[in-house]
């Protein structure tokens, strides 16, 4: 098979990412749809990560202005507008960065964490075993008795208040978002900013999330997920998949030896001009 080229990866991305302006996303309603056919985005573009992003999706390929008046900036209020409207999910998920799942996604991700459907118990198993911060805990236990609450009401309920404690807090707050054990579900005029997200737990925010992913299997999970990124990014190498999913190389490539049986994609890649082994669609790599 001759190498692949770039440009034609360029080409399946500037459709999918909507880097041209005919695939643009113009409106709130566009913006769903748009996350339903991708399956899972970043809100913003990340550096050194290639996924589509709502910003790009809107804007095309350009960077992120500090200008607040940027045209742009209108996901802003699509984000903010939506949150906790149950339309997607969104949370600090892949690489603890802002991510907007589809909801027929969504299941699949959490199929792969810990939480096997009793919130009141779950997170104590993985905090005695050390991978969970007594700040986490605390955080987690407070929303899971009092309901939903904004950040600066949280902070106080986990008496994390302290100036020392803010890093600490944040963490916390990024680790169960990444675990789906909490979800920001709605924006506040809480603090001196007069913006502040509003957080609940998971399970009691989105019940229907932990009954669609109760019986999927991790390899089915994973294999659905990567089938999802491919669609969206044409190929990749197999450090690409491991560094933006966190998972081991090993389970990576179990399932991307099923979509290669499959013949929805194809493994030992080579593309012109650069090094290594990529992964990409059939329907590119024939």
């Amino acid at each position: 098979m001759p190498p692949l080229s770039a440009e034609i990866i360029r080409e399946y991305r500037s459709r999918t990412f909507g880097f041209l302006p005919k695939y643009r996303v113009k409106t709130k309603d566009e913006a769903i749809n748009y996350v339903n056919e991708r399956g899972f985005i970043y809100f913003w573009p990340i550096n050194g990560i290639t996924l589509p992003s709502l910003w790009c999706a809107v804007s095309g390929d350009r960077p992120v202005p500090n200008e607040h008046d940027d045209p742009g900036h209108i996901t802003w209020d699509w984000k903010d507008s939506l949150m906790g409207k149950h339309v997607w999910y969104y949370g600090k998920i892949l690489r603890k960065k802002a991510t907007i799942i589809s909801l027929e996604i969504a299941p699949y991700f959490y199929a792969l964490t810990e939480n096997y459907g009793t919130p009141e118990e779950d997170y104590l198993t993985v905090y005695e075993q050390g991978r969970m911060t007594q700040e986490a805990k605390v955080v987690y236990e407070v929303l899971l008795d009092k309901g939903p609450l904004d950040t600066v009401t949280l902070r106080k309920a986990a008496h994390l208040t302290s100036h020392d404690s803010e890093t600490r807090f944040n963490r916390a707050l990024s680790d169960l978002q990444a675990d789906f054990k909490i979800l920001p579900v709605g924006v506040t005029e809480a603090g001196a900013w007069h913006y502040a997200f509003a957080y609940d737990i998971v399970a009691r925010h989105e019940p229907m999330l932990l009954e669609k992913a109760r019986f999927l299997g991790e390899l089915d999970a994973r294999q659905k997920i990567i089938e999802t990124y491919f669609r969206s990014v044409g190929a990749a190498q197999l450090r690409d998949l491991v560094k933006l999913f966190g998972w081991k190389p090993v389970e990576v490539l179990q399932a991307i030896e099923r979509l290669t049986k499959t013949g929805f994609i194809q493994t030992n890649v080579k593309l012109k001009d650069q090094s290594g082994e990529w992964i990409a669609l059939n329907d590119l790599a024939e």
